[in-house]
Parts: C-alpha cells; sequence; structure tokens
C-alpha cells in the first residue's frame, strides 16, 4: 500500500477504498460513520489485504 491511499485510510476511509466494490465502500462508510477509527482501520485492513493479493497473484505468474 502508497503512501497516499494510506494517508487517504487516515483522511477519509470510505473514498480509499472506492476501487474496491461497491459493498466494501458501504460497509467502510457503515464504519465510519459509526465512528471513525473503526472505518480507518477497515479501510487499512482492506487495502492492505488487497496489496498482499496483487502480491501473491504477481509472484506465481
Amino acid at each position: 500500500m502508497g503512501l497516499l491511499r494510506a494517508i487517504l485510510c487516515i483522511i477519509f476511509p470510505p473514498l480509499a477504498v472506492l476501487d474496491r466494490g461497491c459493498g466494501t465502500v458501504l460497509l467502510v462508510l457503515l464504519l465510519t460513520l459509526a465512528g471513525w477509527v473503526p472505518g480507518t482501520i477497515a479501510a487499512l485492513v482492506l487495502n492492505y489485504q488487497a496489496v498482499q493479493a496483487h502480491r501473491i497473484r504477481r509472484a506465481v505468474h
């Protein structure tokens, strides 16, 4: 995960997961509305998992 994406996760979590799909955006938006910390943690975790999956796919090929 890049530095810009990590900063975006902290400042506005739903925008950081916009490319992950509608369900993910809604989940992070609801968590952010419930509290800023849960939304931020969810955005960071989801982006970290996406980066790890990309690295694994790249290593296999």
